[in-house]
């Protein structure tokens, strides 16, 4: 089931319960791979994640990055691609028509197992968003109690975010 857009607009009006994995000493992180005009539903998918333990980064948070994208800018979004435990289509018609998500999604597919790519599909007042892909890689889904689902392709069955193991 997609993310409800309204729902991810609301959880980023909220502040996030950090939960950490006490048994381990790291976070869990993920890219997140979306288009700019989404800011406001990205922070709402950091704020569910970082309910369910899981860092999310969001490169136009990083004070570190190129006020204007060049090679630089590429370079870092690569490491961080390679660093991170998973990466995240945030999928909406903005990402879809996106120049960027392609090339992050692309590049990601050849550095990453495919079990550590997810699409986090949408729902708009008028369709999904990221259908295209789900046959391609898992998907993030918000399950009937709330809590974020890591779905493998083609199944309805999936095991809670906050319980994926570390690489």
């Amino acid at each position: 089931m997609a993310l409800a857009q309204s729902e991810l607009q609301q959880a980023s009006q909220r502040q996030p319960l950090w939960k950490y994995r006490p048994h381990t000493g790291r976070q869990r992180t993920a890219f997140l791979c979306h288009s700019h005009k989404d800011s406001v539903l990205a922070e709402g998918l950091q704020v569910l994640l970082a309910e369910q333990g899981v860092e999310l980064y969001i490169d136009w948070k990083d004070a570190t990055m190129p006020e204007r994208p060049n090679r630089e800018t590429a370079e870092r979004i690569q490491l961080r691609i390679k660093t991170c435990d998973w990466v995240l289509f945030l999928a909406t018609g903005n990402s879809m028509s996106s120049r960027w998500c392609p090339w992050e999604l692309g590049y990601a597919d050849g550095m990453k197992q495919l079990d550590r790519i997810a699409i986090v599909p949408t729902l708009d007042a008028v369709t999904t968003h990221g259908n295209e892909y789900l046959h391609l890689y898992r998907r993030v889904d918000l399950s009937a109690a709330g809590e974020l689902l890591w779905v493998p392709p083609n199944s309805n069955q999936g095991q809670y975010v906050r319980s994926i193991p570390f690489l």
